[in-house]
C-alpha cells in the first residue's frame, strides 16, 4: 500500500490512473460490469479508495485530488465519446464485447495477486467468500429476479442511492442489476424521463416531483454511500489486508460468471412481465433492443476460438496498463 501511495504522483501512475477511469466509464456502458471491477483491473483501485476516504473526512490532499480528477474526467470523457458505439456493439456483438470485457477483467488479476503475495489461508478464505458473493449475483440474473416486483417510496429510493454507491466502489457489482434485484429500475428510470421532459417544457413545477421523490433521496443514498464504503474498504484494507485482498480478488474472478459471451438479445413479448410491468402493445413498442432481456445458447467451434482471441486481447490490454504504471507481476 505505502509504495503505490509514494508512486501515486508519477506521471506513470497519473496515466495508468487516465486508463484505468476510461475502462471504468466503459464499464459503466455496458450491464452486468462494475466501474470497480476495471479500476481494481488497472491496478489503481487502493489509491482511489484511499482518495475518496481522503474526500470524506475533509482530507484535501494533493495526490489523492489529483487521483479523483484523473479518473473521474477519463470516466466522463470516456462515457462522452464512446457511449453510442459501446452500446450499439454490445447489442449488435454481445458475444465480442463481452469476451473482450473477460480479458479486461482477468487482466487484473495478476496485479492483485502481486499485492497480495505471499498469500495466506485468510486470503483463500476471502477469495472464496468473494467467489461465493458473484455466484450468488450471476444466478440472480439468471432466474431473471431482477423483473420482479416495482418498489417505490423514498425509503427504498435512498436503499437504491446506497447500492448505487456500492456499484461503483465494490469490485464485481453491477448497479443496474442491484437495482433491478430492489425493484427499483423501473421507477428510477420513469422518473428521469419525467425529468428530461420537464426540463425541456421549462416546466419547474413537474420537475419538483420527480427531483424529491427520487432523484433526491438517491442523491443522498449514494452520497453517504461512498462516505461510509470508501472508509469501511480503506480501514479493513488497512487492518484486515490479506482476507480483504482475498475477497476482492473472489469478486474480480467471479465478475466474468455474470459476463458469458454466448447469449443474445431475445424480444420480450405481449402479456409477459419485464421489469416489473406487465407488458402491453404501447410499452412494447418503446422498448429498443438494448434493453432486451437475453438468453444463452450454443456456439460454433468458430465462435468458441474468435471469444478466446478476444478474451486474450482484453487480458492484454489491461496488463499494458499495469506495466505502464509499474505494477509489472513478478
Amino acid at each position: 500500500m505505502s509504495a503505490a501511495n509514494d508512486d501515486a504522483m508519477s506521471p506513470k501512475w497519473g496515466l495508468r490512473c487516465v486508463l484505468g477511469g476510461a475502462l471504468m466509464g466503459l464499464a459503466n456502458l455496458v450491464p452486468g460490469i462494475s466501474g470497480g471491477t476495471m479500476l481494481l483491473a488497472a491496478g489503481v483501485y487502493p489509491r482511489f479508495i484511499q482518495a475518496l476516504a481522503d474526500l470524506s473526512a475533509l482530507r484535501f490532499r494533493k495526490s489523492s485530488m489529483l487521483v479523483l480528477g484523473l479518473v473521474g474526467t477519463a470516466a466522463a470523457a470516456a462515457i462522452l465519446l464512446v457511449a453510442g458505439p459501446v452500446k450499439d456493439a454490445v447489442v449488435e456483438h454481445r458475444w465480442a464485447m463481452y469476451s473482450l470485457f473477460i480479458g479486461l477483467t482477468l487482466g487484473g488479476v495478476p496485479v492483485l495477486w502481486q499485492m497480495a503475495r505471499p498469500a495466506t489461508g485468510s486470503f483463500w478464505i476471502g477469495t472464496v467468500c468473494g467467489l461465493l458473493v458473484m455466484a450468488a449475483l450471476a444466478w440472480l440474473q439468471i432466474r431473471g429476479s431482477s423483473s420482479g416486483t416495482s418498489n417505490e417510496g423514498m425509503l427504498m429510493m435512498f436503499v437504491a442511492g446506497v447500492a448505487g454507491a456500492s456499484a461503483m466502489i465494490l469490485p464485481g457489482v453491477s448497479g443496474g442489476y442491484l437495482l433491478l434485484v430492489l425493484g427499483v429500475y423501473v421507477p428510477v428510470l420513469s422518473a428521469i424521463d419525467a425529468l428530461k421532459i420537464a426540463i425541456k417544457a421549462k416546466d419547474l413545477a413537474s420537475a419538483s416531483d420527480p427531483v424529491l421523490s427520487v432523484v433526491l433521496p438517491i442523491g443522498i443514498g449514494v452520497a453517504i454511500g461512498i462516505l461510509i464504503i470508501s472508509n469501511l474498504i480503506k480501514i479493513v484494507l488497512e487492518r484486515h489486508e490479506q482476507p480483504t485482498l482475498g475477497v476482492l480478488m473472489g469478486l474480480l474472478v467471479g465478475a466474468v460468471l455474470g459476463l458469458w459471451p454466448f447469449q443474445e438479445g431475445v424480444p420480450p413479448k405481449v402479456g409477459e412481465v419485464f421489469k416489473g410491468q406487465v407488458l402491453n402493445q404501447e410499452s412494447l413498442a418503446e422498448l429498443t433492443p438494448d434493453k432486451d432481456p437475453t438468453a444463452f445458447y450454443a456456439p460454433t467451434f468458430t465462435d468458441v476460438m474468435m471469444a478466446v482471441g478476444l478474451v486474450g486481447v482484453g487480458y492484454m490490454v489491461t496488463t499494458v496498463v499495469a506495466r505502464v504504471g509499474g505494477a509489472k507481476p513478478r
